[in-house]
């Protein structure tokens, strides 16, 4: 599995997520105490986060971890 690739995916589909729910990236990274710069570069696919980190992406958007794993396919 291609790390590049798989952190895109996972930005790819946070951005989605995000976006339906109506956030900016700024707001939303507001919302869960993260910098926006470092929430961007996420989305972009060009972090490798931790766990901790997407628990907290996870649970401002609602939605269990495991779920946004699955929908990435990683």
């Amino acid at each position: 599995m291609d790390e590049k690739s798989t952190l895109k995916r996972l930005g790819d589909g946070l951005r989605t997520r995000r976006s339906a729910m109506g956030f900016s990236q700024e707001s939303f990274a507001d919302s869960i105490g993260m910098h926006r710069a470092y929430y961007s570069s996420i989305e972009r696919g060009g972090r490798n986060v931790t766990l901790m980190t997407l628990l907290r992406i996870s649970s401002g958007l609602n939605t269990a971890v495991h779920s946004l794993l699955r929908e990435a396919d990683i």
